[in-house]
């Protein structure tokens, strides 16, 4: 599995923003079913009232990628976002990422604040527009399937059947 940046919200300022009441009231539900699935896999999820700007991040997570390490990095920033509700936005928290998957945080840093990433990150937004990606997770099978959204593990066996069958078919 290859991990590609995908920004949500672009119109996000790079400080982040309040999640709006009436978004807010919506993800009652949602919130509700993501923790319930962290939950069943032992993991605890927090539900933040801000909503961070991801660029920064998925920035890092280039030179991550470059260094051999996405996957590591990716993880950590995960967890201290999803399970920790840290601001993945800041730089502390990058570069205690970075820190724990064996990174050089001040490269990290500066490398990404001189916009190496910045070219190589948007030509994937736009790349996975093309590709019709208009949610997170999206997961792209065979080339060919594109599952998008948080979906039950049955979407994924019946693509993956679909998929059988069409090799054997060819």
């Amino acid at each position: 599995m290859t991990w590609l940046p995908f920004e949500l919200h672009p119109e996000i300022p790079p400080e982040g923003m309040d999640l709006p009441p009436h978004i807010r009231a919506g993800f009652g539900g949602m919130s509700e079913r993501l923790r319930q699935m962290a939950q069943e896999t032992g993991r605890e999820m927090v539900i933040p009232d801000r909503i961070p700007s991801s660029r920064r991040a998925l920035e890092a997570s280039e030179y991550a990628r470059e260094q051999g390490k996405h996957d590591e990095f990716h993880h950590v920033v995960f967890q201290k976002f999803y399970g920790e509700g840290q601001d993945m936005s800041c730089w502390d928290v990058l570069r205690a990422a970075a820190e724990e998957a064996g990174l050089d945080p001040d490269e990290m840093q500066q490398k990404t604040d001189n916009g190496l990433y910045k070219t190589a990150v948007d030509e994937k937004f736009d790349e996975a527009r093309m590709m019709g990606i208009t949610g997170v997770p999206a997961y792209i099978l065979g080339d060919k399937y594109a599952i998008i959204g948080a979906r039950p593990y049955e979407v994924f066996q019946q693509t993956m059947t679909r998929l059988a069958a069409e090799i054997k078919v060819s």
